[in-house]
């Protein structure tokens, strides 16, 4: 199963903006900024579909 290298950076991406989205969330939290809070916490959730997606693309172009 040989992967592109593009799918391989656009999901390092994903990951990379899912953790920076993550530690914002922990750094609003700690600062009591809870509707910021809330907001990357969708953010974070909406994430996900996009690197689910990424990786069925890449999956299907066998």
């Amino acid at each position: 199963m040989k992967r592109s290298w593009r799918g391989v950076i656009y999901l390092a991406l994903v990951l990379f903006l899912s953790i920076i989205v993550t530690q914002q969330t922990v750094n609003a939290y700690f600062y009591e900024r809870y509707q910021l809070v809330l907001v990357l916490c969708v953010i974070n959730i909406l994430i996900f579909p996009l690197a689910l997606l990424i990786y069925r693309k890449e999956r299907d172009n066998d």
